[in-house]
């Protein structure tokens, strides 16, 4: 498998493709990262260095690529945090050219706005840009539940209304949508679930929730997603592969008090997943 991952990289930490390709890399897949930022960390720090990569710079990498005959073997493009409308444009724009030069080719946007507590933390044109343009090209999309509510212009909270705003989504384009975060009211104490919803029909699966905030949890997330899809196309094993690497990579960064993702240390849990949790079908 080849995946096309077109996102931030930063040199301390792992956000973007920073968190994204070694995982990848682990479970066997190829990787063609492309940077849309080179920050010397992720922006929670409240201060960072280094520059945004212009977007015609960004589009020179993907046709120099394309130049090289490499479209045509990739299996899957993915994105995340889009910082900027230029940088959505030189997305879409790829998107297209990948799957002109490779059909099966599917497209996995990670819709990164914010969240439930702290609101949006984009630009205020990427939400409007993310709804009308992005995610109706997408096959897969991975919101949290915040983001989902802005998508679809709805407030999903209990199974049944999430259910009901992913096939929302699912109406604008994409056939796959991953809801990261699902807190609902009603769930057991001390846990967090995650749902997907595809034309075969709905699964959740729940972990033990952690008091710890992780940078880059839902980039990794999105791509070790992506690609147990692609290869299994098997909605409720890569939601169980998924939770199960994530929790453990999340667990083993909670206990070593370190702030950043153990990402290195926890590279048997995406190679040999524990599969210590059951998706329970809910549709």
């Amino acid at each position: 498998m080849k995946v096309l991952s077109i996102q931030s990289a930063v040199a301390h930490g792992h956000v973007g493709n920073s968190a994204a390709v070694f995982p990848l890399q682990r479970i066997g897949v190829e990787v063609v990262p492309v940077p849309t930022v080179n920050f010397s960390n992720h922006t929670g720090y409240g201060a960072w260095r280094g520059p945004l990569i212009p977007p015609a710079d960004v589009a020179e990498i993907l046709l120099g690529v394309q130049e090289r005959g490499v479209f045509p073997q990739i299996d899957a493009v993915l994105s995340g945090y889009q910082g900027g409308v230029g940088i959505g444009d030189v997305i879409i724009d790829a998107v297209r050219r990948v799957k002109a030069a490779n059909p099966s080719a599917i497209y996995a946007c990670d819709p990164v706005m914010g969240n439930a507590k702290s609101g949006c933390f984009v630009a205020p044109e990427i939400p409007v840009l993310l709804r009308d343009r992005v995610v109706p090209m997408a096959d897969i999309i991975t919101p949290n539940q915040f983001e989902l509510g802005f998508l679809t212009g709805t407030e999903p909270a209990s199974i049944e209304s999430t259910l009901a705003s992913a096939d929302l989504a699912r109406a604008m384009g994409p056939s796959t949508v991953l809801v990261t975060s699902v807190e609902r009211p009603d769930r057991p104490e001390g846990v967090i679930e995650m749902l997907v919803v595809d034309r075969a029909g709905a699964w959740l699966v729940s972990t033990p929730h952690l008091p710890f905030k992780a940078n880059g949890s839902g980039d990794v997330t999105a791509a070790l997603f992506t690609a147990h899809y692609v290869e299994t196309g098997d909605p409720a094993v890569s939601l169980e592969r998924t939770a199960s690497s994530v929790f453990d990579l999340i667990d083993l960064t909670y206990r070593s008090g370190e702030r950043e993702l153990r990402l290195v240390q926890a590279q048997e849990f995406y190679a040999a997943p524990r599969m210590q949790f059951s998706a329970k079908q809910v549709r």
